[in-house]
């Protein structure tokens, strides 16, 4: 495969012109903001790993910045576009671009939230700007959805991109970097300025690295289970685990048995805990007894 030529790739010119030509304008409900750098496009592939083998998924690909570049990188990439005039007409940008790369995309037409399956071969990455609005639920569900997802880089707000990488203890550790942990290793891979974008966001974006776990976390709760009970400690961040995990174990009296039955203290309180502790606190609650 060859490298990347800059004629390939969309710049800010091209941006314009495609978006000109089919009427769009980037709209704040669906979070776009659409990169028009290539070598930002260029960096995020190189950050990401793509590898030759690798069969990537991409949600959200608006005019096609970024899936131009990683059909130059990878074997096969699954775009997942919820716009009727971007989904309609990526197709033929890729083909205009990269006719002899075409048979190696796929366009999946649908909300990324409500993806059940993808076309082809199962996907080994996932890569993408994602729409600012929905892009940790995205992240989930994609992660959830498609267990051999091995490597994910993903660019997203600045303070989004700090709570997922967060480690517990710090301020802004929450629901987003626990579940993000159920999956993966995550780690900030990078900011990206503003000034990339059309329209330029008013907030910095970062880059997020997601490496899956080589095992699932080792508990008898279920996902559900454990997700429940982090939904539950951080409702009210203030109060201690024995009163935030009332309402989950029907009573602070249920709660407390089952905090201390996992070795974790009712006084603390949900940002001290790992995805561990969490894990084991589920295996003591009310669907355990």
């Amino acid at each position: 495969m060859s490298s990347t030529d800059p004629d390939v790739l969309l710049g800010p010119a091209d941006i314009r012109a495609l978006a000109a030509r089919l009427g769009v304008r980037p709209t704040k409900q669906r979070g776009q903001n659409f990169v028009i750098d290539a070598n930002t496009v260029r960096r995020i592939v190189r950050t990401a790993g793509v590898r030759p083998e690798d069969v990537v998924v991409e949600v959200g690909p608006g005019l096609g910045s970024l899936t131009l570049a990683l059909l130059e990188a990878a074997d096969r990439v699954t775009a997942v576009e919820i716009d009727d005039v971007l989904a309609a007409a990526l197709p033929a940008t890729v083909e205009a671009r990269l006719p002899h790369r075409a048979d190696h995309f796929a366009l999946v037409h649908h909300d990324a939230l409500r993806v059940t399956e993808l076309p082809g071969p199962a996907p080994t990455a996932l890569v993408a700007n994602l729409p600012y609005n929905v892009a940790v639920p995205v992240l989930l569900h994609m992660l959830g959805r498609f267990p051999t997802i091995e490597r994910t880089l993903v660019m997203v707000q600045a303070e989004v991109a700090d709570r997922l990488a967060a480690p517990p203890g710090s301020k802004v550790y929450g629901v987003p970097s626990v579940k993000a942990a159920w999956y993966a290793h995550v780690k900030r891979a990078g900011a990206i300025g503003r000034n990339v974008f059309w329209p330029a966001p008013n907030v910095d974006s970062g880059l997020v690295s997601l490496i899956r776990r080589d095992e699932p976390l080792r508990t008898t709760a279920t996902r559900e289970e454990v997700f429940a009970v982090v939904d539950a400690a951080f409702a009210q961040r203030r109060k201690t685990l024995r009163a935030a995990l009332a309402g989950w174990a029907g009573s602070a009296g249920a709660a407390e048995e089952a905090l201390k039955a996992a070795g974790v203290s009712p006084q603390a309180r949900g940002e001290s805990l790992t995805v561990e502790d969490f894990a084991a606190i589920a295996e003591h609650g009310p669907a355990a007894s």
